[in-house]
This record gives C-alpha cells, structure tokens and sequence, in this order.
C-alpha cells in the first residue's frame, strides 16, 4: 500500500530542492563571471610586442617578450571603454601595488584584481607604478599568453656583439642591435605557436614554428600474414570470434603485428584438429 509522504518530508524534500537550485545559480554566477565582466580579452598582436635582450654571451643572445602600460590601457579601453575601468595604487609595507577593476556590463559591480611591482635603474617611482599596473593586467589576462613563448636565442653570427673590458678583467659582451617582433602566431589554446624577429635592418634573426608531431601509427598485418592466420585458424580448429574476443580484436585488417605475433605463438602451441582427434 502506498504510503503518503508525512509533513515533515514534504518539507524536506522542498528545503533539498531550494538548495540544488542555489547550489547550481550560484556555479552558473561564478563560472560566467569572468563573461560578465567581459574579460576574455584579445590576442596581442606584433607590433604590440616588445623584445628585450636578456643575456649576452659570446655565442649569442636571448630575448624576452614583453609589452608596455600603454598596450593594457588601449586593450581595457578596447573592451570596458574608458569609463570601464580604472586603477589605483596603494603602498603596502613599503611595497607599491596596483589594483585595476574593471565593471560588470550586467551587474554594475566593480571587480578588482591586484599585483606588485618592482623598479627598474631610472625613475624608480614611476617604474614601481608601471610595473605594478601591467602585473595587474596579467593577472586579468591581458597578454597573459607572453608565458608561453619559446626560448628566443640568436646566435653571435647573426648579431653585432662589442666586447669591452670589465673591471674584474674579464671581457664583457654588449649587443647594440634592437629587435622586433614582426609576425606571431597563436594556438586555439591560447599559446603561441609561430614567432618571427628581425634585427633594424629587417632581416630575420630568428624564426620558429611549433610542430605537433603526429602520433606514430602501430604497423598493420599485411594480406600475406592474414593468409597464415586462416590457415592456423583451420589446422587448429579455433574460432575466429574466440580469436578476437580473447585478444580484443575489433577488425582483422587493423591488428597490430605485436597483437598478430601473439596470436600466432599461441596457436603455434595449439594442436592440429588432426592431432586432437
């Protein structure tokens, strides 16, 4: 006999009901909250990128990549318009910070994202609050796909390296060449996948693409091997379905020959229907 649910269960199904509902309002707010902001930000391009030498050795050079405050500005200009956002910086224990938000298109609620920054040998000041705005914009997303960018090394034949005294007495190596990044290409995952420099004369100093390298396909039995496994096949007595359930064989034309090998030394150890008899 069926039995009605009592009051009190009514109620606790209805309270488990509100919480699923809440419980999934509120993963479809967090998820969509980066959307609502409208943060998924564009791809840097060139000429918005920076080379800065990083090393330099008497076999060559490395680069970095980078970009400039004033690419984060047109970029937040570009996607919250210039009453969108806005930045400010605070100093925290002697360490100056910056703190952008930016406004939510649907909600109108200011969100903020923040990071530190370190000087650089002139202007400290401004450097500090230059280096805090564009760490804050990383932390956005803002040219976040920089990181992915491969080890850039040049080598000493296609540069102009000077070579001074230090004062320890060992020589020193200084490269006067400056270098652009002409052309850049990006993944579906956001990664940089293509990357091209020239020096200031506009020659190529350095090129790269990123090669996926196709997964190598096992080797497929031949017709000939097919032919000796039907005749093992019916000297043995074995059926063929017992074969590929026991091996896990969906199609004979696409078994590997490790997979082929197997069969074959088991069956070679298997008597003759003859035999058998």
């Amino acid at each position: 006999m069926y039995k009605l649910p009592s009051v009190l269960e009514k109620e606790k199904l209805k309270m488990e009901k509100v919480k699923e509902v809440l419980k999934e309002k509120a993963g479809k707010t967090e998820g969509t909250k980066a959307e609502k902001c409208g943060s998924t930000f564009r791809l840097l391009g060139a000429e918005e990128i920076e080379c800065r030498v990083a090393k330099v050795t008497e076999k060559g050079v490395s680069l970095l990549l980078y970009k400039d405050a004033r690419v984060d500005q047109k970029i937040l200009d570009e996607t919250f318009t210039p009453f969108g956002w806005k930045r400010s910086h605070q100093s925290i224990e002697g360490n100056l910070y910056c703190t952008v938000e930016v406004k939510s298109r649907e909600t109108g609620e200011w969100i903020a994202k923040q990071d530190v920054g370190t000087s650089g040998f002139a202007e400290k000041e401004k450097s500090l609050a230059s280096d805090s705005f564009k760490r804050a914009c990383f932390n956005w997303g803002i040219g976040r796909e920089l990181y992915t960018a491969p080890f850039i090394w040049i080598p000493a034949e296609r540069i102009r390296l000077e070579t001074r005294q230090g004062g320890n007495g060992k020589p020193q190596y200084v490269c006067k060449d400056r270098f652009t990044v002409t052309s850049i290409g990006y993944s579906s995952g956001r990664e940089i996948n293509s990357l091209s420099v020239v020096n200031q004369n506009g020659v190529v100093v350095y090129d790269w693409k990123k090669c996926r390298k196709a997964k190598a396909e096992p080797p497929v039995v031949s017709e000939g091997q097919l032919a000796s496994l039907e005749a093992e096949l019916k000297r043995t007595g074995v059926p063929l379905e017992a074969v590929k359930e026991r091996y896990r064989i969906k199609e004979l034309e696409k078994m590997s020959e490790e997979v082929y090998g197997r069969v074959m030394q088991a069956l070679s150890k298997t008597k003759s229907m003859n035999e058998a008899a």
